[in-house]
């Protein structure tokens, strides 16, 4: 069982006006990097202007002007939770906003792949669009583009990856990413930059009057769509992030968001009134997700597009039930991953590679990127896992670590051994590519090498970052109440995370997998509930006296009782040396 070590996070002194706040959050603020209590005000007021997009005015104007025509329309959008968001956003938004003729498209990853391809343009010619606006993807469709130019299709592109060396030829690119573009927000999500677009549109026909005899759209209504793509797919969570994500998650808790949110929430078991981005990122958006990885994202986005509980419900259980199995196979293709790297010892840092890659002819391709991401975890390394796409290419999804770009250790490697990659994209965490089977063994060495160039001698350690230790006194539901009512929190703004020494007054395991613990920072003082989910099976089997914990808190609803918890992150047992 690899043990991290514990990194305290600090911060030098509190910013003066972080002062007014209650001590524990001052610091976890401050620790986080937040200089002004300003950056705590999460109305929509403080969103930044949707102008600075370049392209997106001209777009609008242009779309705008297009509209009383009523131009066939398609939205093609992308495979995972970020494009089935954006995807569903857009069909409620333009519809509302008075475009008729509008239906949507996701590429089958099986038949098509990613992106606007050549082969689902070609694909969509029969329902002669007038228009395709892509969400969540297209910075990279530069054949897929040309071939929609060639026949008469204008093309919007509205995408948030990092854009290529060369842009496609595309009537207009929306997308924060591309080069001299000024957008401050380099982080937000396709489905922020497909709201964002919404923002543009209304804004021009309010310009042109268009709102004179009737109620504009109140784009608000449609966060909670923004929430659960933003935490999904897993962006970092700056300041306009925030905004989007507090705000979206605000009509979640009032129940005013769409009929499917809250059918996944109510199949996950999540009290929407108490709604976290946490339940968006590990109960909602890995049931959406399912549609993508295993089936046709379209189940999805019909679930979020429904209009009334019981349609939502139906779909949202398939959804459900699609998960179930992707976390059986999930499981099975883990369990095989950490085989194949048991002869690594995972204790060992100065033996294991800088990165690794993994592939076994079985495996299903839509879940690849999980198993990367678990396997991520344990060796603390950049992996890509790879799965059969034909007799003769194999498709990678990679997962990072913080301090290295995936994408850009990738474009390093195409830079070296042009083209080894058939195709490749992404951003900072995850990435996709293929590649030809033959060229696998010289691929793990061109990706092992280029990342050991980008950390530059620098040693990946093996850390958990803690905020320190909890008194007593902190340990309660208030603590955990200010915590999650500070948030939200995510990747680059992370939820707070704790260390101590507990005695174990308590344990046992439930659900076969999980420890159940009671602990107490001393003899005679209040024992805590605390909960380990998935720990290295020695530990379900290991009689537990004093303990290391880092951990997380919560509060635990169960049968109308709301109690105090502890979420463990790691468990170190301490050995009482003897006299």
């Amino acid at each position: 069982m690899l043990i991290k070590s514990i990194v305290r996070r600090t911060c030098e002194q509190i910013p003066t006006s972080l002062q007014t706040l209650p001590p524990l959050l001052q610091k976890l603020l401050a620790q986080r990097g937040v200089e002004d209590l300003s950056e705590t005000d999460y109305s929509l007021a403080n969103l930044i202007d949707y102008r600075l997009l370049s392209q997106i005015e001209a777009a609008a104007a242009a779309f705008v002007a297009a509209r009383a025509q009523q131009p066939k329309v398609i939205i093609v959008g992308d495979f995972d939770a970020d494009g089935a968001t954006s995807t569903a956003l857009l069909m409620l938004g333009l519809k509302t906003m008075g475009w008729q003729n509008v239906d949507y498209v996701v590429p089958n990853r099986f038949e098509f792949g990613y992106g606007l391809s050549v082969g689902i343009v070609d694909h969509i010619a029969a329902q002669a669009p007038d228009w395709i606006i892509t969400v969540d993807n297209g910075i990279s469709s530069l054949d897929g583009v040309a071939r929609a130019r060639e026949l008469g299709i204008k093309v919007i592109i509205t995408d948030h990856h990092l854009a290529p060396e060369t842009l496609p030829a595309a009537d207009y690119i929306i997308n924060p990413n591309q080069p001299n573009d000024n957008f401050p927000s380099k982080a937000i999500a396709g489905v922020g930059v497909a709201f964002y677009t919404l923002v543009a549109l209304r804004a021009e026909l309010r310009r042109q009057g268009a709102f004179t005899n009737q109620s504009e759209p109140n784009l608000a209504d449609w966060l909670d769509l923004v929430a659960l793509g933003t935490v999904a797919d897993v962006v970092p969570l700056d300041f306009n992030n925030r905004v989007l994500v507090a705000n979206g998650l605000r009509r979640i808790r009032a129940g005013r968001c769409r009929p499917g949110i809250l059918a996944l929430l109510q199949l996950a078991r999540r009290d929407c009134a108490s709604a976290q981005a946490s339940d968006l990122g590990f109960a909602v958006g890995p049931r959406l997700n399912a549609a993508g990885r295993l089936d046709d994202m379209s189940i999805g986005i019909e679930t979020l597009l429904a209009e009334e509980p019981q349609q939502a419900l139906r779909l949202a259980a398939e959804l459900d039930d699609l998960n179930r199995y992707r976390r059986e196979r999930e499981q099975e293709m883990v369990a095989e991953a950490e085989r194949a790297l048991g002869t690594l010892s995972f204790t060992a840092l100065a033996d294991k590679p800088a990165a690794f890659c993994i592939y076994q002819v079985d495996w299903h391709q839509g879940i690849v990127g999980l198993v990367a991401s678990r396997i991520k975890e344990k060796v603390n390394r950049p992996v890509i896992a790879f799965a059969r796409e034909d007799e003769h290419t194999v498709k990678g999804s990679g997962r990072s670590i913080e301090g290295v770009h995936m994408r850009d250790v990738l474009a390093n490697v195409e830079r070296r051994q042009p083209g080894i990659m058939l195709k490749f994209g992404g951003h900072a965490m995850a990435a996709g590519l293929s590649i030809r089977l033959a060229d696998l063994e010289q691929f793990q060495q061109l990706f092992v090498a280029e990342t050991e160039r980008w950390l530059a001698g620098q040693a990946i350690k093996d850390e958990l970052v803690s905020d320190g230790s909890l008194s007593s006194e902190q340990l309660n539901l208030a603590t955990s109440q200010l915590i999650e009512q500070a948030g939200p929190w995510g990747q680059s703004f992370p939820e707070p995370t704790f260390d101590g020494v507990f005695s174990v007054v308590e344990q046992r395991v439930v659900g076969e997998k999980h420890l159940k613990l009671k602990v107490s920072l001393a003899a005679k003082q209040a024992a805590y509930d605390a909960i380990y989910f998935f720990p290295p099976e020695d530990l379900l089997r290991d009689d537990l006296s004093q303990v290391e914990l880092v951990y997380k808190v919560a509060s635990n609803e169960f049968r109308g009782e709301v109690s105090f918890q502890l979420i463990v992150e790691q468990l170190r047992k301490i050995v009482e040396q003897s006299s």
